[in-house]
């Protein structure tokens, strides 16, 4: 059980919505498969459209993997008039990304009322076997609607 609280209890639908309307990760394949509060995780299957030059997963690719996990287990914990915006990530590529599909996990370190801290990590999947081959380090704002 999560020991974060949560602000708004229609967050899932909320955050399902913000999903959806990226149409980057559309593009790219990547699916929304777990949500909790201050937790969230993407999947996405390999595409040679998205690989460098030697085969793998692009790094900027990682990037927006990462970014949004980071972003959207930070928005579970925001007020429902709330959105949310990256302020700044530091990103560390560890090994090179190399599988059949790719798992993004975003774990929210700190909550604040403006600023939230969050952290993420990218994990490539072949025949089985899982690697880390990202970590991420992420500050969001949380972006207060008026009306």
């Amino acid at each position: 059980m999560s020991a974060f609280q949560i602000q708004d209890p229609d967050y899932e639908a909320r955050v399902r919505r913000t999903f959806a309307g990226q149409m980057a990760l559309a593009t790219l394949g990547v699916t929304l498969t777990r949500i909790e509060p201050g937790t969230l995780e993407l999947k996405m299957p390999y595409d040679v459209k998205f690989s460098q030059q030697n085969g793998f997963l692009h790094g900027g690719i990682v990037s927006a993997g990462l970014d949004t996990a980071c972003g959207l287990a930070s928005y579970t914990l925001m007020p429902a008039q709330a959105d949310i915006l990256t302020v700044e990530f530091k990103i560390n590529l560890l090994a090179p990304a190399k599988g059949q599909t790719f798992r993004f996990v975003g774990s929210v370190v700190k909550p604040g009322r403006t600023l939230v801290i969050a952290e993420g990590r990218a994990f490539a999947s072949d025949d089985g076997r899982e690697k880390l081959v990202a970590t991420m380090s992420a500050t969001m704002m949380t972006m207060r609607r008026q009306g």
